[in-house]
């Protein structure tokens, strides 16, 4: 069946209300496998993550397929793995492999992540929906993971643009004591220098103090310094971060992982047909939408608009498409995003919050690309060793 026709019989069936018109029949199966690992403890537990991000927007997305596939003959099955372990997880793709299942969504770490690829077969197709290392993009590549998360380093440079458009150009840094803390930190160091930004205080989150009893008192002194426009906090868990507004030694804007932060996703997203996005999760889960949830609803969507478009679901077909100049994916942030051909990286805007509204969108005018302003977010072509398409 044409592309045209396929259009058609969806444009006439929402139009006048008929009843779906069948095409050969289409099975889609994607698998979906999670493994968060224990963080452990935390001094702020103000804000906890719920156990089934990431899986609920894959949820979504499955349901928004089968919106359109039920009009085209094209059934989608979602088999989802929520692993307590990361030898759970792995087993996992092996055994929904074993199934018939060579399409998957995985939020999972960076090492597991690469463990996974491993076991894969040549014939794989895998979206990563959780990882944000910078060395899956830039020195660790394969050609069959694409990445819907973005990257730390993509955050960190929307951090750092409008940091530059607001001239706060001296940072007081605070980097908490993890893997993950050290990695955000890392990649804003790096977009410090490509965006002109001085860190003139970069230090270390070295204690256990319950900064519910003393914020006010260990703040003030942790941050004292001559003078600086702002304080950047990596604490990607939440381990302090949230103490840090209003108890730094100068009335400085706190911005980070805390404050106002460069996210995937977040409930204050509202324009550009985003609150019906929402809303649809919403009564689907029964809690707003996080950046993991958007991340897995990217990853099936774009599943299905490679089905859609080529009435196959073969994995190298949909690879071959979304990296094609036809693909666009429709994802309620302003504009049509693509994948960087080199990486795999999905193309996106990322918003700038704070927890009760949206303060901006990056990329902003003013920061140039030979090719497009959304490839000033994270790192370009020059700048990464892979060419996972030659």
């Amino acid at each position: 069946m044409s592309l045209l026709f396929r259009t058609a019989a969806v444009l006439l069936a929402a139009t006048f209300g008929m009843a779906p018109l069948k095409a050969d029949s289409l099975e889609v199966h994607v698998g979906y496998v999670q493994w968060v690992p224990d963080q452990g403890p935390v001094l702020s537990n103000v804000i906890p993550e719920p156990e089934d991000a990431g899986l609920k927007g894959a949820e979504l997305g499955l349901q928004d397929n089968s919106t359109t596939g039920k009009f085209l003959g094209q059934t989608y099955t979602l088999k989802s793995t929520v692993a307590d372990s990361e030898a759970e997880a792995i087993a996992a793709i092996e055994q929904l492999r074993k199934s018939g299942i060579e399409l998957f969504v995985v939020n999972a770490p960076e090492q597991t992540l690469k463990s996974m690829i491993a076991k894969a077969g040549a014939d794989t197709l895998l979206f990563n929906a959780g990882s944000k290392a910078d060395g899956l993009r830039t020195t660790e590549c394969n050609a069959n993971l694409l990445h819907t998360m973005p990257s730390y380093a993509m955050l960190t440079d929307a951090l750092a643009q409008w940091l530059n458009q607001r001239r706060w150009d001296e940072i007081f840094m605070i980097t908490g004591p993890t893997d993950d803390d050290k990695d955000w930190a890392n990649a804003f160091r790096r977009s410090a220098k490509r965006f002109g930004l001085e860190i003139i205080e970069d230090k270390p989150w070295t204690f256990d103090a319950d900064l519910r009893r003393t914020a006010s008192k260990e703040l003030p002194l942790f941050t004292q310094a001559s003078d600086y426009d702002a304080v950047v906090v990596a604490d990607v868990r939440g381990d302090f971060g949230e103490y840090v507004p209003f108890n730094t030694w100068l009335p400085r804007p706190v911005v980070g992982t805390q404050g106002m932060s460069p996210v995937t996703w977040h409930r204050v997203v509202e324009s550009w047909g985003a609150a019906q996005l929402q809303n649809r999760f919403r009564d689907l889960a029964g809690r707003d939408m996080n950046g993991e949830d958007y991340a897995a609803w990217a990853a099936i969507r774009s599943i299905g608009t490679a089905v859609t478009s080529l009435g196959s679901a073969e994995p190298a077909d949909v690879r071959r498409f979304l990296f094609s100049d036809t693909f666009q994916l429709a994802a309620f942030k302003g504009r049509k995003l693509t994948y960087r051909n080199w990486n795999g990286q999905l193309r996106q805007p990322i918003p700038l919050v704070h927890p009760r509204g949206l303060v901006a969108r990056a990329p902003f005018e003013g920061f140039l690309h030979p090719h497009t302003e959304m490839d000033t977010l994270g790192f370009d072509k020059p700048e990464s060793k892979c060419r996972i398409n030659g």
